[in-house]
């Protein structure tokens, strides 16, 4: 074994050390060294100072070590962390009551976990357990997680390779009003004749089992695609028509960042399970699923089994009870709104100075810009996307490209509920210029 130093390696020794040791889990890793974050910012180990525009991994929506954050774990880490998982502590009890709080009815009964894919795996495991069927349906362009039911109805990404998904995963197409497949006499998306579609192939697919429909309300790895209004509607209609349950992955678009506590209030409508993560812990690792006191007892009493390592855990359910009080204190569900306006009307002037801006689309302060080669023929091009994504880094702005078939480059914006308004326009300015720089040489 080697022994330990207290010096910090070089660059190129970091460098080779993580080429050597550590398994390449999505792509190439980001050549920044990384030595510490707060608020919106990251600050390399080189010294630049890097303007962070997706919260971390879209989770950190109070900014980096927000304040209220860091003294509950430092706090609550040395008073009970973790216990066997058929133990209950206040900080979970507490959390599960709180939870409900923020929801409409049914919504009451919690089940506390680590992760998004945690979650979904969860929330399908109940809803096959209490409908008795096993098929799931979810969006073309779905991302759930990585995990085994979660992956299986994950369709944009890691489908590849690794022999077959679970059986009865169906995907159904997503409502892109951009890049419309049905179409009105106008030329606008006809989503109702859409999802009539895809549900006639759903019925012509399944062998009379379907449990489930799992969707994101904003598809964010898909493209920031929002389904239009009264999709959700039409959605749940026919899932009770077939006796599925409709679950909502809330990973992202959960506690505030869209302008509302949740994202599924602009429809009116109530999944039958609700699943949380990201959002739930700002940054650390906490999950949920929520679901009605009816559907909880039909699983109890068929035996429902989710026995982790890390269920109800103190620690992090502590870190969720201070989330809420900082959502509920600085009401950052309205802060969303504003700064998401701020933050769509300076895309919106970046789409005048710039051709290659096809599309803006999200709601509050997750949103997402679509660049074309051609506006008229809406053609697209990842390198472009690609080349504008390395230039914001290289001005010290770190976005997200999301590079998917059928599409332009889309840039992911998920900035902190708590960053200012000279933080976003310091975004924007970078992102105009850098869209400028690469126009330029092509």
């Amino acid at each position: 074994m080697a022994a330990s130093t207290t010096a910090l390696p070089s660059t190129e020794a970091f460098w080779a050390d993580a080429e050597r040791h550590l398994v390449r889990y999505g792509g190439e890793f980001t050549h920044e060294i990384i030595d510490r974050a707060a608020g919106s910012f990251l600050y390399t180990a080189d010294g630049r100072k890097i303007l962070d525009f997706t919260s971390g991994q879209m989770s950190a929506i109070l900014g980096h070590s927000h304040p209220e954050i860091v003294a509950t774990v430092q706090r609550q880490v040395a008073i009970l962390d973790h216990l066997f998982s058929g133990m209950l502590s206040r900080p979970v009890v507490d959390l599960a009551r709180r939870l409900a709080d923020t929801l409409p009815a049914p919504l009451e009964k919690a089940l506390l976990l680590t992760t998004g894919a945690e979650s979904n795996e969860a929330a399908i495991r109940m809803a096959k357990l209490v409908t008795g069927r096993h098929e799931i349906v979810s969006f073309a362009r779905s991302w759930h997680g990585m995990t085994q039911a979660a992956a299986s109805a994950t369709y944009s990404a890691g489908r590849k390779g690794y022999g077959p998904a679970a059986p009865g995963n169906f995907a159904i197409a997503v409502p892109n009003a951009y890049r419309p497949d049905f179409t009105t006499a106008d030329g606008s998306l006809n989503w109702r004749r859409q999802l009539d579609f895809a549900f006639d192939l759903i019925d012509a697919q399944s062998t009379g089992s379907l449990a489930a429909c799992l969707v994101e309300p904003i598809l964010s790895s898909g493209g920031i695609i929002e389904p239009p209004t009264g999709y959700f509607v039409a959605l749940q209609a026919k899932c009770q028509e077939r006796g599925m349950l409709l679950i909502f992955d809330e990973a992202q678009t959960g506690l505030c960042r869209t302008g509302t506590w949740y994202a599924f209030e602009r429809d009116g409508v109530v999944p039958d399970i609700l699943s949380l993560s990201k959002t739930l812990g700002a940054g650390l690792p906490l999950a949920a699923v929520v679901t009605s006191a009816e559907i909880e007892q039909k699983a109890h009493e068929r035996g429902f089994l989710f026995f982790t390592t890390h269920v109800a855990d103190p620690l992090v359910a502590t870190v969720g009870n201070t989330v809420l009080d900082v959502l509920i204190g600085d009401q950052l569900d309205e802060r969303a709104r504003l700064l998401g306006a701020f933050l769509r009307d300076g895309l919106a002037d970046i789409a005048r100075r710039h051709a290659v801006v096809g599309d803006i689309r999200g709601r509050g302060l997750l949103a997402g810009l679509e660049l074309v080669i051609d506006r008229d023929t809406k053609r697209a091009s990842n390198e472009l996307g690609a080349r504008v994504t390395r230039r914001c880094l290289e001005l010290g702005l770190h976005m997200n490209i999301l590079q998917l078939p059928g599409m332009g480059g889309v840039l992911r914006m998920a900035p902190p509920l708590t960053a200012t308004e000279d933080e976003l326009s310091l975004g924007l300015a970078i992102l105009d210029k850098a869209i400028g720089d690469v126009c330029a040489v092509l």
